[in-house]
């Protein structure tokens, strides 16, 4: 018995194939052997089309929120950083040492 190679189903391929079954002009089993997949997959290609459509309708101002709030963070975190790379550099210099830790 010859195992089959999994296959990567593009996401254009996925919603077509969601839509049109959830369109009901075809069974489920006449439509999974025109495109050659599972029922099973079918199945689960509908429950997260149901469980994340909400997200198509979000407002982007949400979205853009976060990647708002990551950036702040991500700022402070540079500075911080920027501001420890200072001090060590001038620890080093008081104690007579660059940078890489060599006698000056």
């Amino acid at each position: 018995m010859t195992k089959r190679k999994r296959r990567i189903f593009s996401a254009e391929f996925k919603f077509e194939t969601v839509i049109e079954a959830l369109r009901g002009e075809k069974s489920a089993a006449q439509l999974c052997r025109e495109r050659d997949i599972s029922e099973n997959l079918l199945s689960r290609w509908k429950q997260e089309f149901v469980e994340r459509g909400a997200e198509i309708f979000e407002k982007p101002d949400k979205q853009r929120d976060g990647a708002e709030k990551r950036i702040v963070q991500l700022e402070q975190l540079v500075g911080r950083q920027t501001l420890e790379i200072e001090i060590l550099k001038k620890a080093g210099s008081l104690l007579g040492s660059d940078w890489n830790g060599n006698e000056r």
